[in-house]
């Protein structure tokens, strides 16, 4: 699975339903809102979006306008999907191509609110995945279209459980341990093991909230033999432990 794929995985509405909105003058709603524009124009400070684009825009930032838009409002659930927001801009426009306009204007409340649901969803992940595909200049996103950092975070994302070392690393990106080193620092901002341990700690918190498997199960799942070792290196990443975490996050279920 890509690794920008993983992010969205936990980008779903849950009883939103396809909510048609006339939007006039500005609006700030907590969680990751969407919205297709109808007709009219939404802006976020310098970025705009018309008839059949989509905006995208972080938790709580204000949107100005006068436009008719179906909107949708998101919890991004989970550990890894949560890293999503790290990656994004506070807002996102993803250009509208012939006939959106006229389809989003076609959505009503018909549909049940899963089937709703899941068609805020289909276009909330459409618009993200055109934004990825075009902006991917500086950061995390330049790193994964990187000749050498990209090979190396779809490696420890396909198989993050695999025993990493820099010298195996470095192999699936055909360079030296010092090359990979310097550009994956560059770009992603952390060295190789120390982003393969953060992305660990991801998997695990998730693992922890959404499935009854023990500690040391999921400490295997992440590439760790030792559940005490697991449980140091969770604690250090995420500021409490697996079993703490498993409870907090029952508690707001």
């Amino acid at each position: 699975m890509e690794p920008f794929d993983e992010l969205l995985r936990g980008v779903r509405a849950d009883g939103a339903g396809v909510r048609r909105v006339e939007l006039s003058g500005t609006r700030a709603l907590p969680g990751m809102t969407m919205y297709a524009v109808v007709a009219g124009e939404v802006s976020v400070r310098d970025v705009t979006a018309g008839p059949g684009d989509v905006l995208v825009v972080q938790d709580s930032v204000a949107v100005h306008g006068n436009a008719s838009v179906v909107s949708g409002t998101y919890d991004v659930l989970g550990s890894v999907a949560r890293r999503l927001t790290g990656v994004l801009p506070d807002a996102v426009v993803a250009p509208g191509t012939d006939g959106c306009a006229e389809f989003y204007g076609s959505l009503g409340t018909d549909e049940s609110s899963v089937v709703a649901d899941r068609l805020l969803d289909w276009i909330m992940v459409c618009a993200l995945r055109e934004w990825f595909d075009r902006e991917h200049d500086s950061g995390w996103l330049a790193a994964l279209a990187d000749e050498v950092a990209g090979p190396v975070l779809r490696a420890m994302h396909d198989d993050p459980a695999r025993a990493w070392t820099l010298a195996s690393l470095a192999r699936e990106a055909g360079v030296a341990r010092t090359t990979l080193a310097g550009r994956f620092c560059r770009l992603v901002g952390t060295p190789p093991l120390t982003y393969l341990t953060e992305w660990r700690m991801a998997l695990a918190a998730d693992l922890l909230a959404e499935s009854p498997a023990t500690v040391a199960s999921v400490a295997r799942q992440v590439g760790y033999a030792d559940a005490f070792g697991f449980s140091a290196a969770f604690k250090r990443v995420h500021g409490v432990s697996p079993s703490e975490c498993r409870t907090r996050c029952a508690a707001s279920a």
